[in-house]
């Protein structure tokens, strides 16, 4: 089948929907099902990849400004990876509130995104989405699963992204293999820390009280975990932290779009959260000076390289709580 020919395991059927659902709706579906799914054996995926055709953007003008705006975007037709993750992220939520998807929705902990942009989507620009969950694996907690989203343009793949989640206390199918873990990567998936050291930051990032609630409402995601202080602490954090997704497609924001290229892959892996109101040291550099003992110096304002970018060498950022040791999150940035 040509559909799964771009990634989804052969064996998937596809349904297709109407149109992309709304994200409220879904959470309220996903904190209904969550009650019922509890660990009762080896965890089996559902072997169905969702499909929305003919998804326009000429609508998403506004959303588009706020989200540059909110994220530190430059104006631009040209939608980031940050943004091509809200626009798919409501059809990956689909699949995991499912009836047969084995986890549940509440409890599950975001730890690491991989994304490739395979070609620019631009604003007005006609677009396919799929979803689809695959790669249940063992986690010295319980279970790893990817879900994965594509975005088409013209029958052509534009944009992949693969969110790897955490569900504590379940199986994974037989023969599923360990996979590395984040190495402080709480509450839930906390592992023993490795040895690290903070290079020179490069930025300070102030992040109010508001910020889950300001960047909820450019992704559409209002879990309470990130939008109130009750709310945070029903799951155990003192009070509001802020998205995952938020502080890496801030990140990838300030490589911005002359330095990471037309055509790039980003990743993030995620540590402690990042607890709002709250201070957070950042550090950009070239992924050649990622030694933290090298003292790389920040990423200049301007590249020599033909197209603008880093010539392929890429970026590595990481992001701390100001003042101590205590790490949120690393990604790269690499121009493809």
């Amino acid at each position: 089948m040509a559909f799964n020919a771009t990634g989804a395991p052969a064996s998937y059927g596809v349904t297709e929907l109407a149109q992309l659902p709304k994200l409220g709706g879904l959470f309220v579906r996903g904190v209904a099902g969550s009650v019922g799914k509890r660990p009762k054996g080896a965890v089996r995926l559902p072997e169905t990849a969702y499909q929305v055709v003919g998804v326009e953007t000429t609508g998403e003008a506004a959303h588009l400004a706020a989200y540059q705006r909110l994220l530190g975007e430059p104006a631009s037709e040209v939608l980031p990876a940050g943004f091509l993750h809200v626009l798919a992220f409501p059809l990956a939520t689909a699949v995991m509130v499912r009836g047969d998807f084995p986890l549940p929705l509440l409890g599950l902990v975001h730890l690491r995104n991989v994304a490739r942009v395979l070609r620019p989507v631009r604003l007005g620009e006609t677009l396919e989405v799929r979803a689809w969950a695959q790669d249940a694996r063992t986690h010295r907690r319980g279970v790893q699963v990817d879900l994965v989203a594509e975005v088409l343009v013209g029958g052509e793949l534009a944009y992949q992204g693969v969110s790897t989640y955490l569900a504590k206390g379940f199986t994974a199918p037989d023969g599923g293999a360990a996979a590395p873990e984040a190495p402080d990567a709480a509450p839930a998936a906390e592992a023993p820390r490795e040895e690290w050291t903070a290079p020179l930051p490069t930025a300070r990032w102030q992040l109010g009280g508001g910020t889950g609630r300001a960047y909820g409402a450019v992704s559409g995601d209002q879990n309470p975990i990130h939008t109130s202080s009750l709310g945070a602490k029903a799951f155990g954090f003192p009070r509001a932290i802020a998205h995952g997704m938020y502080t890496a497609a801030r990140a990838l924001a300030e490589v911005g779009p002359a330095r990471r290229g037309d055509t790039y892959e980003w990743t993030v892996e995620f540590f402690k959260p990042v607890l709002l109101p709250g201070t957070v040291d950042v550090a950009i550099r070239y992924a050649r000076d990622a030694a933290p003992t090298d003292g790389p110096e920040p990423v200049p304002a301007t590249l020599t390289s033909e197209n603008g970018a880093a010539a392929g060498q890429g970026f590595v950022y990481d992001g701390w709580r100001s003042g101590k040791n205590t790490r949120h999150f690393q990604g790269t940035i690499t121009p493809l």
